[in-house]
């Protein structure tokens, strides 16, 4: 229910708008934050010009303009330390600043080392501190061999595991086979945590084609879509056995949808993410020797792509993420255009609700979907249970929206370290005009030369703020 706080009430940042996301729909309503927490929420009748809260400071939005929260990232590759040329905490988090992400969760790799261990995870919250414009958090990771640092990293405050059942490219985060995963999944059931796959298996992969060369269609076709229906599969059935938790990272393959909604409906624990480079782009588009789209799983067809939407749709998958993984251009352009030398990933942490936003209009679906698929659903994912909604309690974590705002994507001005993305020139829809965290301006912040506000989050704390 949306509150109605009595007259006068005295708030840090009172933000008035015609157009407020709620748990209940858009609504015309005034937000009191107080000490970094929505502390009212009040409906305007009719969408009247104010209710009577004040504030130290107030703000009225445009009538183009919709107030959201902020949007929980849950699958962000920093980098920091080891590979910081590839990305870093301060570009990552002012990127995800200006796309309207106020948390991200950091990936055990690529950084080096891994976080993989206590020690490991003490070095990358260190290297994280003071650099991080928005809440940072992070993934432990499961390597072969460290089945005993699960516990210890969880009691750190790490928000769950992450596990490959194939190379991931790094050679410091090696992948596990099907039993050393279902081993670590019964020590992650009983510290009721979750564990992360990437869900392609090896097995398959090796016996595909290969996928060198600059031919986009050679390359899709060594990553099958029956590797991830395999892994999946194994997946659904190790955690069936322990009851441990576990959640499909960057789903790609449609066709592992029924087996997936079959395995939620017998309760199976699981929940499945996509990305909004499965939901934008298609195989059909991408041309030979186009590495910037390069990542794995792979791109697959418009087809694929559909189906996809239709699993958000109905509820099989549960959200989305950017599986933001960035190089240096010397490694997303090695081979000039060799898919099989080129680095795998997509940096596209700035863009991806507007990316979303454009395909989901274009469908007929609405932004409270959205807002759902891309804040909400990652923080309950997460068990931030302070995050991604406006309401009393909540984080003011905000964004600020202009939905039918139009621009064309220029890499150059994206904030990430590297400065590639496969949406160059791209047309999108909806401009975040400005993001807060904890009731702040982050852009006032930064342009002013104030610190960074962003805070490091632990497991089991319910807000930072509150």
């Amino acid at each position: 229910m949306l509150s109605r706080a009595a007259p006068h009430a005295a708030f840090d940042l009172v933000i008035r708008a015609r157009r407020v996301l709620t748990p209940e729909g858009i609504v015309a309503a005034e937000v009191g934050v107080r000490d970094g927490v929505i502390a009212a929420v009040a409906q305007l009748p009719g969408g009247g010009a104010g209710s009577g809260l004040a504030g130290a400071a107030s703000v009225q939005l445009a009538d183009d303009e919709t107030l959201i929260p902020g949007l929980v990232d849950t699958h962000v590759h920093v980098n920091e330390p080891g590979r910081t040329e590839w990305e870093g905490f301060a570009s990552a988090t002012r990127a995800a600043a200006a796309g309207g992400v106020t948390t991200i969760i950091d990936m055990p790799l690529n950084s080096i080392p891994p976080t993989t261990s206590v020690g490991a995870l003490a070095l990358k919250r260190a290297a994280a501190a003071g650099q991080c414009f928005v809440d940072v958090g992070f993934w432990g990771g499961v390597v072969p061999g460290n089945i005993r640092e699960l516990a210890p990293l969880h009691r750190a405050g790490v928000f769950g595991f992450k596990c490959f059942l194939l190379d991931s490219g790094v050679d410091e985060f090696a992948p596990v086979t099907a039993d050393e995963m279902e081993e670590a999944m019964r020590v992650i059931a009983s510290l009721d945590s979750v564990l992360l796959v990437h869900a392609e298996d090896a097995h398959v992969i090796d016996g595909a084609r290969t996928g060198g060369g600059r031919d986009y269609a050679n390359f899709l076709a060594s990553r099958p879509r029956e590797a991830e229906d395999t892994a999946i599969a194994e997946v659904i059935e190790r955690s069936r056995r322990t009851g441990a938790r576990a959640h499909i990272l960057h789903l790609s393959s449609a066709d592992s949808l029924p087996q997936l909604a079959e395995a939620k409906a017998q309760g199976v624990r699981l929940t499945v993410e996509t990305c909004p480079h499965y939901l934008t782009l298609c195989a059909e588009d991408i041309p030979d020797g186009a590495t910037a789209f390069k990542c794995c799983p792979p791109i697959r067809e418009a087809a694929n792509r559909d189906a996809l939407w239709q699993g958000l749709t109905h509820g099989i998958i549960d959200f989305i993420v950017s599986d933001h993984s960035p190089s240096t251009a010397e490694r997303k352009f090695a081979g000039g255009g060799d898919f099989g030398l080129a680095w795998g990933g997509i940096a596209s942490l700035q863009l991806g609700l507007s990316l979303v936003w454009t395909e989901a209009a274009r469908r007929g679906i609405p932004l409270t979907r959205v807002i759902d698929w891309m804040a909400a659903g990652p923080a309950r994912h997460a068990g931030l249970e302070a995050k991604g909604q406006i309401a009393v309690g909540f984080a003011a974590d905000l964004a600020v929206f202009a939905a039918d705002e139009t621009f064309v994507v220029d890499a150059k001005a994206l904030k990430h370290k590297n400065p590639i993305t496969p949406y160059d020139g791209r047309n999108l829809r909806g401009v975040v005009r400005r993001t807060y965290l904890a009731g702040v301006p982050i852009a006032e912040l930064s342009s002013a030369g104030e610190p960074p506000r962003g805070r490091l989050l632990r497991r089991g704390i319910r807000s930072p703020h509150a």
